[in-house]
């Protein structure tokens, strides 16, 4: 539908599949998105965390000895890996990280090894990373210091990110940081203004801060800025 409807690119996530299936389905969709000159990123590993409606209670990482044979037998234009990253605003437990004297949890580096492994198998292949959010504490202090709760949040740190960005990653999704940022917003906004029920008033101060948010990671993380051109 998506393809029939005008999109460029498409995602199928067929990961969560044992392997010759994802193989099977990733290629039905290279197939029909091919001969309609779209592109296709494909996922290989599985993510923890929940997505939507889809949750996996753990990780498994990409194997470097499949990409070569996944890739080839699907005709898939980008890859997904799976290398310690998850879906949602509580990456790891609180059980895999450490924690600072003030007890903010610290967690456990993103496998390296596991990418440039991949990199070696798929040189100058693009590479995705999903469910790399960072979890600003800054937002979270502001949820709970406004009536939230949303206890042992923990995400990607954004120095691993940069140094992801440097690799054959060509692209990072980010979304909990997004829905954090507006939460955050909102919450201040109607705590600082009680009176207040316009959604346009409200939106506003969100739209802001999801946009502060982005520009920071563009240009401070991802090193995306000011290549549009490129």
């Amino acid at each position: 539908d998506c393809i029939d409807n005008g999109f460029s690119s498409v995602m199928i996530d067929g990961s969560a599949l044992p392997y010759d299936e994802n193989v099977a389905v990733t290629k039905k969709v290279v197939e029909y998105a091919h001969a309609h000159d779209v592109t296709v990123e494909a996922e290989l590993g599985v993510l923890g965390g929940v997505e939507d409606d889809v949750a996996a209670e753990e990780s498994k990482y990409t194997k470097p000895e499949e990409v070569v044979d996944f890739t080839s037998k699907t005709g898939c234009d980008s890859l997904a890996i799976s290398i310690g990253t998850s879906h949602g605003r509580c990456k790891f437990t609180p059980e895999q990280c450490t924690r600072t004297p003030d007890g903010v949890l610290v967690p456990p580096p993103l496998a390296f090894d596991v990418l440039e492994a991949i990199e070696k198998e798929l040189p100058g292949f693009p590479i995705v990373l999903h469910g790399s959010s960072s979890v600003p504490m800054e937002y979270v202090r502001i949820i709970e210091q406004f009536g939230g709760k949303i206890p042992d949040s923990v995400g990607i740190p954004e120095e691993q990110l940069r140094k992801a960005a440097k690799s054959a990653v060509c692209k990072i999704n980010i979304d909990s940081d997004g829905r954090l940022a507006m939460t955050a917003a909102i919450r201040r906004f109607f705590a600082e203004n009680p009176e207040k029920f316009d959604p346009r008033e409200y939106l506003g101060p969100a739209r802001d801060e999801l946009k502060k948010m982005y520009m920071h990671k563009n240009i401070d993380v991802l090193g995306s800025a000011g290549h549009a051109l490129d």
